[in-house]
């Protein structure tokens, strides 16, 4: 079985070598042995833009590749089978994984579902109005409701998409967007 725990622990520092805080790390798809391959997705970002460039994302990826295939010829198989590594930003409706994600993204809307029941609910969707850093807690208004809840509950979470979160986010680097390669065949 796969540990993310001992993934992450040899991701993170590949991740701040090239200056990116690590988002998220989680392994998709079957994961059984003989299994169809799964997908390893790693979700990074740049502090200061909270987000990745396509030679950012190629870096962290080499990084990442280089040391799982170093840590795998020394008989240490970190993951069973075959997979795909993904390498990504986080993007506008980003998930929410840390806690100083809910206390930057507090006015937006966020869709979580919980490990456990609050209220007879696994599921909340509608404004993260607080985050309390002492006590590890978020607190969300639907319906003019507002639900305190414990991270540690919180199983996923993610901004929704909205007009607000557009206008809200940084200007998108579009660094080498308007170069245009042409290859050509041999």
């Amino acid at each position: 079985m796969t540990d993310i725990a001992r993934i992450i622990e040899i991701v993170e520092p590949q991740a701040r070598a090239l200056g990116f805080d690590l988002v998220r790390v989680a392994l998709f798809g079957k994961t059984e042995v003989g299994d169809e391959e799964h997908t390893l997705q790693i979700m990074a970002e740049r502090p200061e833009t909270g987000q990745l460039l396509i030679e950012d994302c190629a870096a962290l990826s080499r990084a990442v590749s280089d040391q799982i295939d170093i840590l795998e010829a020394k008989g240490d198989e970190l993951i069973e089978g075959a997979y795909r590594l993904e390498v990504s930003s986080p993007g506008i409706d980003r998930p929410l994984t840390r806690p100083k994600d809910y206390a930057a993204w507090i006015g937006h809307e966020v869709r979580i579902e919980l490990s456990e029941l609050i209220d007879t609910r696994k599921r909340f969707r509608g404004d993260l109005v607080g985050f309390d850093a002492d006590t590890n807690t978020i607190s969300v208004e639907e319906d003019a409701v507002v639900y305190t809840m414990p991270l540690s509950l919180v199983a996923r979470a993610k901004l929704v998409l909205t007009d607000k979160l557009i206008a809200a986010s940084r200007p998108i680097d579009m660094t080498g967007a308007d170069t245009v390669v042409e290859e050509q065949e041999d």
